[in-house]
């Protein structure tokens, strides 16, 4: 009976750290699967983002007498029919574009002339560098053959069209499906307690992510709209490019602004003679993404959903590690699901806290709190 009590502790020490030890592991069996199923799991975690987004429009039309099957096939219809306009409409352009990216960098370069001649001379001692480590006479060089452009490009568009339709099936079916997963998710529950439990917080997460999601994208249209106007009104060529990539990349905070006024404001050099004019673009494109970021979405979001600004941005780095800038885009709604998740499951709490933005400035230091009275 003694040797019982004094085993027990480090029993329960031991079993705390089996279990931390298989939580690690688990975390990295989520990331390795996620990277390497990248093809999969990316248009089932859209399927799901779209449907989402549609919720409110779906129950409007519910509450109007339209068939949820009906209703989420003219949804998800109009979204595919816009996301084939939008993708032809730029297509051509962007392969233009392409096709002249050599041309554009020295017209760049001649208009940075002063910045292109220190960029130059490291390249120069690069060269002198790969020259000095260069493989001696009669040794064979291999030469991998690299896939032509067309290739490529057809690649990335059978790519694209498979997880644009399998992303439209998907948010399809969960539309029409209704409250069929909500029933089956509350049948799963053996109490009365944990039903309505349940059904609530489901509820709420639907409501605040959709919501969410839905008000995002309509943000970032109106952005696109507004970035596409200001470039055609200073006269640059493809303005309508310009919005598309205005409302793509506002899905990225920070990061996105800063390298979409990058791109205007390098096609404006390449399209205008006078360097300030050129800086119009840029310099406009900042503004209205500050602008927007500043005042419209928080005043429109809330800050309830306001999320902790580390917190966003490694959540940006890792899934744009994992999945490049499809993973980038979807990374903060993505957050703010997980967020909303952990706010309603007891066992998640500590990460909803520490992804909430609110409390940030009430915290004290030590000496604050040994002065406060």
């Amino acid at each position: 009976m003694l040797r019982n009590r004094f085993w027990e502790p480090h029993i329960l020490e031991d079993l705390t750290s089996i279990r931390r030890s298989l939580q690690l592991l688990c975390l990295i069996a989520i990331f390795v699967t996620a990277y390497f199923a990248k093809d999969l799991v990316l248009p089932i975690l859209l399927g799901v983002l779209l449907a989402l987004t549609l919720s409110p429009v779906m129950r409007t039309l519910g509450r109007a007498g339209v068939p949820s099957s009906i209703a989420a096939v003219l949804l998800v219809g109009l979204t595919g029919t816009v996301i084939l306009a939008i993708i032809g409409g730029s297509a051509g352009t962007v392969a233009l574009w392409s096709d002249e990216l050599p041309v554009m960098g020295r017209q760049i370069e001649s208009k940075l002339r002063g910045v292109s001649d220190t960029v130059e001379t490291v390249r120069r001692a690069t060269e002198e560098v790969d020259k000095m480590s260069a493989a001696p006479v009669g040794t064979q060089e291999v030469v991998v053959k690299q896939p032509t452009l067309l290739d490529s490009a057809m690649s990335t568009g059978v790519k694209l069209g498979g997880t644009i339709a399998v992303t439209l099936v998907l948010a399809t079916f969960l539309l029409a499906s209704g409250n069929m997963f909500y029933i089956k998710l509350v049948q799963s529950f053996q109490t009365l307690t944990g039903k309505k439990r349940a059904l609530s917080a489901v509820y709420d997460v639907e409501r605040r992510v959709s919501r969410y999601l839905f008000t995002i994208t309509i943000i970032n249209a109106a952005l696109g709209i507004c970035v596409g106007s200001l470039m055609w009104i200073i006269g640059l060529p493809g303005a309508h490019i310009f919005g598309i990539a205005a409302f793509l990349l506002n899905f990225l905070p920070y990061i996105g602004g800063v390298t979409g006024a990058a791109i205007a404001g390098a096609y404006a050099l390449i399209t205008f003679d006078s360097v300030g004019y050129a800086m119009l673009a840029p310099a406009g494109y900042m503004f209205l993404t500050t602008a927007e970021g500043q005042f419209i979405t928080p005043w429109l979001v809330g800050k309830r959903l306001e999320l902790n600004t580390v917190a966003v941005f490694l959540t940006v780095v890792v899934w744009g590690w994992l999945w490049g800038i499809a993973g980038a885009l979807i990374a903060v709604p993505f957050l703010v699901v997980f967020k909303v998740v952990s706010e309603n499951v007891e066992a998640l709490k500590i990460f909803s806290n520490f992804l909430d933005n609110s409390g940030q400035d009430t915290v004290r230091s030590p000496e604050e709190e040994t002065r406060a009275p």
